[in-house]
């Protein structure tokens, strides 16, 4: 899959799932002002995908948040298990604090096979994010902070969700286009 097929099927999984089901009810002022960078890592092998990952960060950290407030970042074939994602999710905390940006950058994620602990596979809860491929967020804290400030009762987004995605089923998942986890997309 080329990177921009990567893209497309992501921004359809943003537009339709993050935005239109408002998973986060923040996510469509930055998408609208198109201020959200899309990155698909070629990397071969973990420690590319890192490097990928420290430049991203880098960058997020110094460009002007008018112009990009968010990044994602997308890989097509490396951490395809969900346990291995989980785990390499604390090394990019990691690279955060070590770059600096403890308190700047913030980290977020989404997987096609994400699982809560304490919840079974298929638990519609996971879904809130299940995302096309395995991706890593990239936020400004600031710009986070402001969002929350900004929304009544931003501590009920996750229960709203949950409410969101028991109401649509399995069944309006998949009619949205979007992936279950099960197959790949595209």
């Amino acid at each position: 899959m080329n990177k921009d097929e990567v893209i497309a099927i992501t921004r359809h999984w943003l537009e339709q799932a993050v935005i239109g089901l408002n998973l986060c009810p923040f996510a469509k002022a930055v998408y609208v002002k198109d201020q959200v960078r899309y990155v698909v890592s070629e990397a071969k092998h973990l420690d590319g995908l890192l490097e990928d990952i420290d430049r991203e960060i880098d960058f997020l950290a110094q460009a002007d948040p008018a112009a990009v407030d968010t990044t994602l970042i997308m890989h097509a074939s490396l951490l395809e298990d969900f346990l291995d994602f989980n785990d390499f999710l604390d090394i990019v905390d990691e690279a955060v604090s070590e770059q600096g940006h403890e308190g700047v950058i913030q980290v977020a994620a989404f997987h096609p096979q994400w699982q809560f602990a304490d919840t079974e596979p298929d638990d519609i809860g996971n879904y809130t994010n299940r995302a096309p491929f395995p991706t890593i967020h990239l936020l400004r804290e600031a710009s986070v902070t402001r969002a929350v400030d900004a929304f009544p009762e931003a501590e009920s987004i996750y229960e709203r969700n949950i409410e969101t995605l028991n109401r649509i089923g399995l069944d309006g998942w998949r009619a949205l286009g979007l992936p279950d986890g099960r197959r790949r997309p595209g």
